[in-house]
């Protein structure tokens, strides 16, 4: 089950997202931002278990831009969809918001062809979404491909 993600979610989502940034396939998140962006998130639950095995964020950068970030599922829930629907879901409410365009930066290029995406030059994305950058252990020398689809 997909459902937006709630204060007490933000623990697992950080520890989801741990997995993959110590394997340097996501870049790390701090804790104090994962709270600070919480309404960002979607949260896929193993209802069974009562267990968070994915989640992804949508930010909203501008009037009509958005960005996916931080999608990431449990390595033994992987191959079942969960990255799809969590994109599909966050897709959906990019739409419902009238956004004309997300992008994402990402080391899973192909994952996102699936969905429409195509690579861009990082330097075509608004200097906005910069400030995020910053703070990242990779700038200045960022290795994420930038990738855009129009809604």
């Amino acid at each position: 089950m997909i459902r937006k993600a709630k204060l007490h979610d933000v623990k697992a989502i950080h520890s989801l997202l741990q997995h993959y940034a110590v394997k340097e396939e996501l870049l790390p998140r701090p804790l104090s931002a994962l709270y600070d962006h919480v309404r960002s998130f979607s949260v896929f639950v193993d209802e069974r278990k009562n267990l968070i095995v994915g989640c992804c964020a949508l930010q909203f950068c501008w009037e009509d831009l958005a960005e996916i970030r931080s999608l990431a599922v449990h390595p033994d829930y992987q191959g079942k969809y969960i990255g799809s629907e969590l994109t599909k879901t966050v897709l959906s409410e990019a739409k419902d918001f009238d956004t004309k365009k997300v992008f994402t930066l990402t080391y899973k290029p192909a994952f996102f062809r699936k969905f429409g995406f195509v690579q861009i030059d990082r330097s075509d994305l608004p200097i906005k979404i910069w400030a995020d950058c910053i703070t990242c252990v990779k700038f200045p020398d960022c290795d994420e491909t930038a990738m855009m689809k129009e809604l």
